[in-house]
């Protein structure tokens, strides 16, 4: 490994479970443990499964009148969702959006009631700390947290795992998230945790002082059915979910409705919505809802069992004759028993159950469009 990798700060632990390092996004990671990816990504649809993310960035953002949803109003000057009518106490997705409508970054924020807890991606969190706090430091004070720990537990099992050292957490609902303790060996800690996660499964996110990481880790991987469990496993089980990795299915080039991700901007920033626009790029992006798109994210599903992976070239045809499209997240689904993959195509083309074909080692490789998520979600609503 290159000395120039970060560690988290249960890079020590990692190693102690057995786990299978690899540079990621400026970090060494595990990419898997000895149970090995397709039995950990089992393991997380069935039982529960821990996973180191202490990788990503975590960002307060707290507006200097005291006022949260002025915090939340000035986020929403780089954001198409909206955060002003976010309750406290409650997270929501959202997207970092530069002048063309292209998306610079994918995130979770949450009101914690006196401020906004960001969290965003590994290897974009520097400047999108720099990007939030060139734009709201007049109206907000913007603390960097990357030094702190992050955890997800996902799976079936996990509430019955974790409200054990953490009763709050039963009284949670899909996406909520609160400031509570956790116990430990040593004693309570002192956590965030959040009711979300990116495997389709049910699950929590604790985010923790750096120092405290470890106690809990070990606390949570003590309890029954729980695993640790590496990036290998958590990118097929996003992939089953219909969740996109940023860097490969979104990217600076694609927008949030080419990406499919329309969702994530609520009424109120559509066109004709009270606060409509007033984020980078709006202009383009409320257009393309008006008028659709040329291409679209979709879901497909190939015949037989090889893996369709990213960058393979997407075909109306079987002799490859008229390209369509690009594969960006593809590989084997383990729940799914067969290839599951999710790429763009051109939009006459992303209609459910059409057949296109995917170049795979010379030949044209049979899919279909599908609807994601491919395996249903067990979120607690």
């Amino acid at each position: 490994m290159s000395d120039s990798l970060q560690r988290t700060p249960l890079y020590d632990l990692n190693l102690e479970l057995g786990a299978k390092m690899v540079p990621f996004a400026g970090f060494e990671m595990p990419i898997q443990f000895p149970a090995g990816l397709m039995a950990e990504h089992l393991h997380t649809r069935e039982k529960a499964g821990l996973f180191d993310v202490s990788h990503m960035g975590q960002i307060r953002i707290a507006a200097k009148s005291g006022d949260v949803k002025d915090a939340a109003a000035a986020l929403e000057t780089l954001v198409p969702a909206d955060y002003v009518g976010l309750a406290a106490g409650r997270q929501r997705y959202g997207l970092l959006t530069n002048d063309e409508g292209g998306i610079l970054d994918d995130l979770m924020v949450a009101n914690m009631g006196h401020d906004l807890l960001v969290v965003v991606n590994a290897g974009c969190k520097v400047q999108d700390a720099d990007r939030i706090e060139a734009a709201l430091s007049e109206r907000c004070v913007v603390t960097r947290q990357f030094d702190r720990g992050l955890m997800a537990l996902q799976g079936p099992a996990a509430e019955a795992a974790l409200a054990p050292l953490c009763p709050a957490v039963k009284d949670m609902r899909f996406m909520d998230v609160i400031e509570t303790e956790l116990a430990t060996a040593t004693g309570p800690v002192k956590v965030t945790v959040s009711r979300s996660g990116y495997t389709g499964e049910d699950g929590f996110e604790i985010g923790c002082a750096g120092a405290d990481s470890e106690k809990v880790a070990r606390a949570i991987l003590a309890q029954p059915d729980v695993l640790p469990i590496g990036l290998g496993a958590r990118d097929s089980l996003r992939l089953e979910a219909g969740l996109c990795l940023y860097g490969n299915d979104i990217d600076v080039m694609t927008t949030p409705v080419e990406a499919s991700l329309g969702w994530a901007i609520q009424k109120a920033r559509r066109e004709g919505g009270s606060r409509a626009g007033g984020y980078p790029g709006a202009e383009v992006v409320l257009k393309q809802t008006r008028d659709g798109v040329s291409r679209k994210r979709v879901g497909l599903l190939a015949e037989g069992r090889a893996p369709v992976r990213a960058g393979a070239k997407l075909f109306a045809d079987a002799e490859g004759q008229k390209e369509i499209g690009v594969v960006t997240s593809g590989a084997f689904g383990p729940s799914v028993k067969a290839p599951v993959a999710m790429g763009y195509v051109a939009s006459d083309h992303a209609a459910l159950d059409t057949p296109v074909f995917a170049e795979l080692r010379g030949k044209y490789v049979p899919l279909h469009v599908r609807a994601m998520p491919f395996v249903a979600p067990g979120f607690k609503r």
